[in-house]
């Protein structure tokens, strides 16, 4: 599994979950890059506690401890069952320290998608950023269960498509431009059931030039 995980990964991806080394790497809870209540009144600063000092600490320290089995396990059989381990785990390490970065204040970079080439990007794919919205909004508002919305660079067609994952499957298909989480512990304790709510207030804290770096190495 991990050298197919090398070579379809992402460099940014590959960085993030690399395979299990004689001697287990440790993974560590990246820190925020703006305070816990700085994405109010859009994301709480409750949420935002709860998001990535458990749930994202949670999948760090799942990841660590399989990695660990892993690298010190001789038996083929234990390392096959250890894979829904590293793969949930890993996936939710990589996906959540993408998300953190995803997300900017609105009063700094958040919600403002200026004119360049994510833009365009958007325009050409989708016709308008408003259809755009809409048509990811829809797409990741039907996700049952727990899973991911992103919006994400196709190598092979050089567009922007918009794609689900479920669970904490990380995005490998294509390049992550940007994601957002649609499991419960993202939106609950402020939207309640109401993920349409929660989709629509996220676009004030989407950190769109983040994004377009992005693009820009994808593109490459």
């Amino acid at each position: 599994m991990f050298s197919i995980a090398r070579s379809v990964l992402r460099p940014t991806l590959a960085r993030t979950f690399a395979a299990p080394a004689s001697s287990a790497s440790v993974h560590t809870l990246p820190e925020l890059p703006y305070g816990y209540n700085a994405l109010e009144p859009h994301i709480s600063e409750q949420i935002m506690k709860l998001h990535h000092q458990k749930h994202h600490q949670a999948y760090v320290n799942g990841l660590n401890a399989a990695e660990e089995q892993y690298a010190k396990s001789d038996s083929t059989k234990e390392k096959i069952a250890l894979q829904s381990a590293l793969k949930f785990n890993g996936g939710g390490h990589i996906n959540h320290s993408l998300f953190w970065k995803n997300l900017a204040p609105a009063n700094e970079d958040g919600g403002k998608l200026a004119d360049g080439a994510l833009k365009s990007a958007i325009e050409r794919d989708f016709g308008s950023f408003e259809e755009f919205k809409k048509k990811f909004n829809a797409t990741t508002a039907a996700i049952q269960g727990s899973g991911w919305g992103w919006l994400g660079y196709n190598p092979s067609t050089k567009k922007l498509e918009i794609v689900t994952t479920a669970n904490q499957d990380p995005l490998i298909s294509h390049t992550p431009i940007l994601g957002v989480d649609i499991w419960e512990h993202a939106f609950y304790l402020q939207y309640h059931n109401v993920k349409a709510d929660y989709l629509s207030a996220i676009w004030n804290v989407v950190n769109f030039k983040e994004a377009e770096n992005r693009l820009t190495e994808a593109s490459k």
